[in-house]
């Protein structure tokens, strides 16, 4: 019988690595609430109309990535692909938008691509939607709270990427730039920009085909043909930024891989895993509410993959043995084991992490069982030490024993432990 396993592109989380999770998402929680954002949570799937009217047809995700299915009803649904469209969408439903709203979020998102390293068909993300503030502030709000987090980890060698892709108004005249760059050269592009040329020249800039490569490489960028207002928008981006004292690069190539933005767009990358990968990425998308069938409302965000952002956290940090902590609860005997649960009870009401093996077994193999918990003491309890009226606290890294007594063992344990370990 072949033994079952979670699905290809899927993984488990399993103690301790489950703690780095915990420690992670607690820090991006933390940070996004010094910045005035509240928690939103949205339902795992939702209408696929959703998704291909807010990310866009012409989307690697909408194209390629999404898990569809039809239900009973015949009604189309698509597993989260990303987040952005569904927070739009649950401030429109509940009539959230009448003033300017913070949300964030932390979920799992699924897009049907090869698994490799770092890239998961279940993947998990931290992202921050800001939505009422059409100024460069809020772009640059947005930055900082990435920048805060990756900070917090002391990545090296991260780089905050900048680019503006223009407006209604002056992206009409790049599309025709594009195009008169594009179209000589179209039999020489990959499969997927011969496709996108009419529909979408934009997305070619965004390919990873080396067909695409040096056509890509010359073509006109953004900066050539922004607005009046685009140009104001992005130099007072790069002004806040600088006031900041965040550092950037302007890259003229960068334009992410949906739709909906508009003027700003950033990346974060890190070279922690060899070759510069993205960290984080996100920028402003003016015109998504209002196409989904909300009023005219700016807004900005960015997402961070957890999955990757970890991989970097490891690499630039090798891990080192864990401080041990906690109390293993040894009872050797069954009346000593009766009497050790009441006294664990107590010590975790009081606040200390108590393990315990219920199991009969030697004391050698209870120390194991200590080692591998990573428990920094154990309570030794035997029949001989309740005929004594003594309960044993030993320091499992001093290899020191103090005996107190078993009548207030819960109140003289957890004393101890406040005052230091304990000694011989």
């Amino acid at each position: 019988m072949n033994r079952l396993a979670a699905p290809r592109g899927t993984h488990d989380v399993l103690p301790p690595r489950s703690a780095d999770w915990i420690r992670l998402e607690s820090r991006a929680r933390e940070i996004a609430e010094r910045f005035g954002y509240g928690e939103i949570r949205t339902p795992t799937f939702e209408s696929t109309e959703l998704f291909v009217r807010g990310v866009g047809e012409t989307t690697d995700i909408v194209e390629k990535e999404m898990y569809t299915f039809t239900t009973k009803g015949e009604e189309s649904l698509t597993l989260r692909p990303e987040w952005t469209a569904p927070v739009v969408r649950a401030a429109l439903q509940h009539s959230l938008l009448a003033q300017p709203q913070r949300f964030y979020y932390i979920g799992s998102i699924y897009r049907y691509e090869r698994p490799q390293a770092g890239r998961f068909r279940e993947a998990h993300q931290f992202g921050i939607e800001c939505f009422g503030f059409a100024g460069p502030e809020a772009d640059v709000e947005v930055i900082a709270v990435a920048v805060n987090l990756i900070s917090r980890y002391g990545l090296g060698g991260v780089t905050v990427r900048l680019n503006s892709v223009g407006d209604d108004v002056c992206r009409p005249r790049y599309r025709e730039a594009l195009l008169a760059h594009f179209r000589p050269h179209a039999a020489e592009l990959s499969e997927d920009s011969r496709r996108r040329l009419e529909r979408n020249p934009l997305r070619i800039l965004d390919s990873k085909s080396p067909a695409d490569a040096p056509f890509v490489a010359t073509a006109p960028t953004l900066q050539d043909v922004l607005c009046d207002d685009c140009r104001e928008h992005f130099a007072s981006v790069r002004h806040y930024l600088d006031s900041l004292g965040i550092a950037y690069e302007v890259d003229p190539r960068l334009v992410r891989g949906l739709d909906y933005y508009t003027r700003t767009v950033f990346e974060i990358t890190s070279t922690a895993l060899g070759a510069q990968s993205t960290v984080c990425g996100g920028g402003r998308y003016d015109g998504l509410v209002a196409s989904l069938g909300g009023p005219a409302m700016p807004a900005v965000g960015f997402g961070l993959g957890l999955e990757r952002f970890l991989m970097m956290v490891d690499a630039a940090f090798p891990r080192s043995a864990p401080e041990r902590s906690g109390i293993q609860a040894i009872a050797l005997g069954a009346a000593a084991r009766e009497r050790l649960i009441a006294i664990a009870g107590g010590l975790r009401a009081a606040g200390l992490a108590v393990f315990m093996d219920y199991r009969e077994r030697k004391l050698f193999d209870h120390f194991k069982f200590a080692d591998r918990n990573g428990a920094r003491w154990a309570l030794i309890l035997g029949d001989d030490d309740i005929a004594a009226g003594e309960i044993v606290l030993r320091d499992l890294e001093r290899r020191s024993d103090r005996r107190l007594p078993l009548s207030d063992a819960v109140g003289r344990v957890a004393a101890t432990l406040v005052e230091g370990a304990p000694d011989a």
